[in-house]
């Protein structure tokens, strides 16, 4: 699957928030979806690129993948 091609189910703006903020409000909005949605999380924290696909991992979530544009990073996260 090409990281372009996927058409988030919901968008979460984590941006100027930092670690732990991003991850916490991720697990909120998870917890709302149904499993095969997908969730963006738009962000700036760089510490985010290592806290999301752990937190992934962990949970029984699918990383999808993140992509970076003009310093904002947007994570890709499938509901399990």
């Amino acid at each position: 699957m090409d990281i372009n091609d996927i058409a988030p189910n919901e968008t979460l703006d984590t941006r100027g928030l930092s670690c732990p903020m991003p991850l916490l409000k991720t697990k909120k909005a998870m917890g709302k979806m149904a499993a095969g949605q997908i969730l963006e999380v738009v962000g700036t924290d760089p510490g985010s690129k290592n806290d999301l696909p752990g937190w992934c991992e962990r949970s029984g979530h699918a990383f999808l993948g993140v992509k970076e544009e003009e310093g904002v990073l947007k994570f890709y996260i499938k509901k399990g």
